[in-house]
């Protein structure tokens, strides 16, 4: 079980990876406003984890797994965030705090729950995809392009 600040750190990496097609340190530190050396300790934890591959002074990339759980975190979220301010209607910035303080505690079966709920009262396409968190099957629903 991979910590939440260790989390972050694999969501930072996912997002930069997908922008930049690179991943290094320095970006990361940049990105998420610490040191170096706490990115180094986070990389070599999550290499430990199986999560990525990196060399020394080298750039890093992400294991098949490290990009399937970067995607579940933040899958997770985006959720989380909806269902908040979408569905509860509360403020945009106080649904994106609670949203992060949520995603972390919230277990597979409930975050499942949870999407088919906000799918079905946003009244957005059904989910016959089966949605699971795991297995990534409404990637593409319509609610990724309607809901601003």
């Amino acid at each position: 079980m991979v910590s939440k600040s260790l989390e972050e750190y694999l969501k930072t990496m996912y997002v930069l990876e997908k922008q930049n097609d690179k991943i290094r340190v320095t970006d990361i530190a940049k990105k998420m406003n610490c040191t170096k050396a706490s990115v180094n300790k986070a990389v070599h934890n999550l290499k430990d984890e199986g999560l990525l591959n990196y060399e020394s002074y080298g750039t890093i990339e992400l294991t098949k797994q490290g990009e399937n759980l970067a995607k579940k975190i933040l899958e997770a979220y985006d959720i989380v965030y909806i269902f908040l301010k979408d569905v509860l209607n509360i403020e945009e910035m106080e649904a994106k705090i609670e949203a992060e303080n949520i995603k972390g505690n919230i277990s597979d079966n409930t975050l499942n729950k949870l999407a088919r709920y906000v799918h079905n009262e946003l009244g957005l396409t059904n989910l016959d995809c089966g949605y699971d968190i795991n297995k990534e099957k409404c990637r593409t629903c319509k609610r990724r392009t309607s809901i601003k």
